[in-house]
C-alpha cells in the first residue's frame, strides 16, 4: 500500500487496557467531557489500584476515549466514560463499552451499575442499547438539579 493510500484509509481504533502512562490523556479527555474534570494523579491513582479495570480506545496515536469501573466482588460499577469531543457520534463508545463489559465478564463480574444524569440523552441512549436498565433513581443528584438514573446490567 503507498503512502497516500495509507494516509486516506479510515482509521481504525484499537482497544486496550489503559496504563498509569495514559493518565494525563485521561485526565484531559475528562476534563473536556465533564464539569469537574479529575487530574492526572487522581486518574493515576486510580489505574493503579487493583479493582478498577481501565480501557482506552486509540486512533493513530492518540487517546480518543476510556471507560473505567471499579470491581467489589462479582459486581462493578462504571466510574466514567468519555470519548475525546472531535471523535463522538462515531460509535466509539459502543464499541468501548462492548469490550469493556467483555473484559468484566471474563473477569467473573456478573452485574454492572452506573449513575448518569437523567437529561443526558447520547448516554441514556447507548446505556439502553447496551442492555441497562433503569433500578433506581437519586432526585437532585447534580448541581444543576437534575436527577441521577441508577442503572444495571447483568453479565452471563
Amino acid at each position: 500500500m503507498n503512502i497516500v493510500s495509507r494516509l486516506l484509509a479510515p482509521v481504525q481504533p484499537t482497544f486496550a487496557v489503559a496504563r498509569p502512562r495514559d493518565a494525563a490523556a485521561i485526565a484531559a479527555l475528562h476534563a473536556a467531557s465533564f464539569g469537574r474534570g479529575w487530574a492526572e494523579d487522581e486518574v493515576q491513582q486510580l489505574l493503579m489500584d487493583d479493582a478498577v479495570v481501565a480501557h482506552r480506545v486509540m486512533l493513530r496515536r492518540a487517546v480518543a476515549g476510556f471507560l473505567m469501573s471499579r470491581t467489589a466482588a462479582d459486581e462493578a460499577e462504571i466510574l466514567s466514560v468519555a470519548i475525546a469531543p472531535a471523535r463522538r457520534g462515531r460509535g466509539l463508545s459502543r464499541r468501548l463499552l462492548d469490550f469493556h463489559l467483555r473484559s468484566l465478564a471474563g473477569r467473573g463480574t456478573r452485574a454492572v451499575f452506573l449513575e448518569v444524569d437523567e437529561h443526558n440523552a447520547p448516554a441514556l441512549r447507548l446505556y439502553a442499547g447496551a442492555g441497562f436498565y433503569q433500578v433506581g433513581r437519586r432526585t437532585g443528584y447534580y448541581e444543576s438539579g437534575a436527577a441521577a438514573l441508577l442503572l444495571r446490567r447483568d453479565l452471563g
